[in-house]
């Protein structure tokens, strides 16, 4: 009886553990969604700083990267399971934030780069994160200012910041010399069409894994597309180049089979100007986290978010951030993708979540599984993309929709909108303010909606 019990677990219910062979491929299309976007920010950084390929520091970066997987992989774990009060026990994928590339580059460039610049960083996401964790505690209180009117005002910006990232992917990566190319974008439309097609015409596991099975399709085309097409063209500066969706099986033999993470591959240093620009910073993740659950709480299961979900999230963001910089990785957060991705699925299921998070630590463990998956060309990654963010989209305004809309949250959403994705899609506006406050309000439009929201909100009268 009690067998028969937990076989009738889906992956549709937050808790239990649905069977390894749902469960695993659930998983894993959550880790293909997000492990581009959770190296690149380590990328951006470690070349600012001078410590890059090619450079002497190379095998620094290398280490760097592979503790990205590891971290991002543990994080998750906890968030999903919670250890006391550190995590929401919330289906959310954590990963390394590319919120803080802004900042962290004039930081670098602040500190003069180099190893010293990084290590100031981590100094400063230590410092942050503990930080971010104190608010996460203090978020009970403060609950009030966030109703679903300015919660689903955040998540509907988050997916407006998101579907441009995801169209960009879509033409295969707008710094590729190919980038919107009839290849890249029919192999963009055959995985988005692939994962229609299963989501709506199927039944069981091959809807679920919808996303999972487009973007296998997509490797199998690219090989194919690399056996019958050119993989090489020349740019209008005559120079050589190996297109965008070409599949580089080349890093996957040259990938190590075994690699031991390293605790604290740089020096960590303390300093003001680090610590303060990265401290505001960690304000602005905390209410990205914010609108990240109340998304995928209210995308996946049709609630809202409670108090104990928000601030453990937010508690986990912290303290995440400040174990991966004692391991030399930027802070970590939630990552909206898989916000999206639950968002359109409705797979709540956490076990399911773990099966991807055990995925990563793998990846940060044994190099040569993390090339395979790295290799993924943008443009596949963007057919699955563009569906995915726009789910959010559809989140947010299922929150705002819980309230009747009244001319007061019209009035909210629409001035918060209208300023925070304006300022988003263009941010020179910003350009004689200060630098710093350009780094905050001019990033992705997040943080000006957010901030526009909770003002209006206790500024304008209830209406009775």
């Amino acid at each position: 009886m009690e067998k028969q019990e937990k076989n009738t677990v889906t992956p549709y219910d937050l808790d239990g553990r649905p069977p390894l062979k749902l469960a695993i491929p659930l998983g894993l299309q959550h880790v293909l969604a997000m492990f581009v976007g959770n190296l690149t920010p380590v990328l951006i950084i470690t070349g600012a700083c001078g410590i890059a390929s090619g450079t002497e520091f190379a095998d620094v970066q290398i280490a760097l990267l592979q503790n990205a997987m590891l971290i991002a992989g543990i994080v998750t774990l906890i968030q999903l399971y919670a250890i006391g009060p550190i995590g929401g026990k919330v289906p959310i994928i954590m990963g390394t934030s590319s919120g803080f590339i802004g900042v962290c580059s004039s930081v670098a460039s602040v500190m003069g780069g180099g190893i010293l610049g990084y290590g100031a960083i981590m100094g400063a996401s230590i410092i942050g994160g503990l930080f971010e964790s104190v608010l996460g505690f203090m978020l009970k209180p403060l609950r009030r200012f966030f109703p679903a009117v300015v919660t689903g005002t955040v998540v509907l910006s988050i997916g407006l910041s998101l579907i441009g990232v995801g169209v960009n992917s879509f033409g295969g990566g707008n710094s590729a010399n190919d980038f919107g190319s009839i290849e890249n974008l029919l192999l963009g439309t055959i995985v988005l069409v692939i994962i229609i097609a299963l989501k709506h015409g199927t039944k069981g596991i091959t809807s679920a894994s919808s996303v999972l099975i487009g973007i296998i399709a997509g490797y199998i085309i690219a090989g194919i597309m690399g056996v019958v097409l050119p993989t090489t063209a020349v740019n209008a500066d005559g120079v050589e180049y190996t297109k965008a969706w070409v599949l580089n099986w080349d890093k996957v033999a040259q990938a190590g089979w075994f690699a031991i993470p390293k605790f604290m591959p740089v020096k960590i240093i303390f300093d003001a100007r680090a610590i303060v620009p990265v401290l505001i910073m960690f304000i602005v993740t905390a209410v990205e986290t914010v609108g990240d659950i109340s998304g995928v709480i209210e995308g996946g299961m049709d609630r809202e978010a409670t108090d104990s979900e928000l601030s453990g999230g937010v508690v986990c963001d912290g303290i995440g951030s400040t174990i991966a910089a004692f391991f030399g990785v930027l802070p970590n957060t939630s990552f909206s993708q898989n916000v999206g991705l639950v968002t359109m699925t409705k797979i709540v299921n956490r076990f399911a979540l773990a099966t991807g998070a055990i995925f990563l630590i793998l990846c940060g463990l044994f190099p040569k599984l993390a090339a395979l998956i790295s290799i993924m060309p943008q443009s596949v990654l963007g057919g699955a993309a563009v569906m995915m963010f726009s789910s959010i989209v559809i989140s947010g305004i299922q929150l705002i929709t819980k309230e009747p809309l009244t001319m007061r949250n019209i009035t909210i959403v629409s001035v918060a909108l209208g300023l925070g994705y304006g300022i988003g899609a263009n941010s020179t506006v910003l350009s004689g303010l200060p630098e710093g406050i350009q780094l905050i309000f001019g990033g992705s439009g997040i943080v000006p909606a957010a901030l526009v929201a909770i003002i209006l909100n206790i500024a304008l009268p209830k209406e009775d």
